[in-house]
């Protein structure tokens, strides 16, 4: 079938919006009618090349990421099943996880589903049924898809292991946004954290994520939830999600976290920004009190390996300084039971949403959330 989409197809370059060609699924596939789709930061780290692989490394695995349709926030209705492939209907309700989960591999099957095997090959764009593609440009070239599910198209054909059935009362606009900002942030305070009732809680960058771990921590009992942030609207918008104070940085965080905690420092820190980069960890690190625990979230250049951090006091003081991939969550667990939580007006999606786009404004998209003027940027098909 014909459909459109927004294609990168080289770094440092803007997304092209343009026809495609989509195959029917094939075994263990689905054909899924979006209706919308986030625009999450991580595809702005396909265009900053951040999240670029290596050439040479790529050569020697026989990938080719570019040219690539973007888009991995989506929720949308089946419209085809493959052969033979079971579980699914036609008309059912999905989510996409971009985080897959075979049910199958160790991490799997020992409830971490956000480090499943077929996560190594998401960054090489081709199904992972068959490591092939469905997607082809106007002159035949095969489109890579990110992480395996390209929804920045209203049409797009995806593996059932990254896709979650839901509720057909859940609104599928707001669904999109659990297939990863959400839920990321979400689980970055309750699983990697570990925020405990009565705690306080640092939350360094506000956007998508870093609001999302705001509401968390503030839902898993948190006295104090400090949101830091250089942009002054976000940090008046986190109040009204779960924040108790807020900080145009670090630097101006301390003495405040200082004050109402008695100087015993923040219980755990949250690394939100859109860019990690090896000069944030020790100031994040110095926000936390003896034993406790900052949780790295942030996506960093793929390439980073420096970092700066007082090693002296993180043995003296016992501090622990932790990973985080997609709130650590189980996708097929948490993903209904977030959205659970917003049918029952306990989690806060309507207000993250900042402006919805068109596929056609999708740079437009992107320029607003580098200016700052977003918390959530959506896609809405018709």
């Amino acid at each position: 079938m014909k459909t459109r989409a927004a294609i990168l197809w080289e770094p440092h370059t803007e997304w092209s919006v343009e026809d495609i060609e989509l195959d029917p699924p094939k075994r263990g596939e689905l054909l899924v009618k979006l209706a919308a789709s986030g625009l999450c930061h991580s595809d702005e780290h396909m265009v900053t090349g951040d999240m670029v692989l290596d050439p040479e490394l790529a050569e020697a695995f026989g990938l080719k990421q570019f040219p690539v349709i973007g888009g991995h926030e989506g929720a949308g209705v089946v419209q085809e099943i493959g052969p033979d492939t079971v579980g699914f209907e036609v008309g059912d309700h999905v989510v996409f996880s971009f985080i897959p989960s075979c049910g199958r591999c160790p991490s799997c099957s020992t409830g971490q589903q956000h480090l499943c095997d077929l996560g190594a090959f998401l960054l090489s764009g081709m199904q992972l049924s068959d490591f092939s593609y469905r997607h082809h440009a106007k002159d035949g070239r095969d489109l890579g898809i990110m992480v395996g599910l390209g929804t920045f198209s209203p049409y797009t054909v995806v593996n059932v292991d990254s896709a979650v059935k839901i509720d057909k009362s859940i609104p599928l606009e707001k669904a999109a946004l659990v297939g990863c900002g959400v839920t990321t942030g979400w689980g970055s305070a309750t699983y990697a954290a570990d925020v405990q009732s009565g705690e306080t809680v640092a939350v360094v960058g506000i956007g998508g994520i870093g609001m999302s771990a705001v509401q968390g921590a503030a839902m898993a009992g948190a006295r104090h939830v400090v949101a830091i942030d250089p942009v002054a609207w976000k940090r008046e918008k986190a109040l009204t999600l779960g924040a108790t104070h807020t900080a145009a940085s670090m630097e101006e965080a301390q003495p405040l976290i200082s004050e109402i905690t008695q100087g015993a420092m923040a219980d755990k820190a949250i690394l939100a920004v859109g860019l990690a980069t090896g000069d944030l960890i020790a100031p994040m690190m110095s926000l936390v009190k003896k034993a406790g625990r900052g949780v790295v979230t942030a996506v960093a250049n793929m390439m980073a390996d420096e970092v700066k951090l007082n090693l002296f006091e993180m043995s003296m003081m016992r501090k622990e300084l932790v990973g985080c991939i997609f709130g650590n969550a189980n996708p097929r667990y948490d993903i209904p039971r977030l959205l659970n939580l917003y049918m029952e007006g306990r989690l806060k999606l309507d207000e993250m949403v900042t402006t919805t786009y068109t596929l056609d404004d999708i740079n437009q998209g992107y320029q607003d959330m580098r200016d700052g003027k977003n918390i959530r940027g959506v896609i809405v098909y018709d």
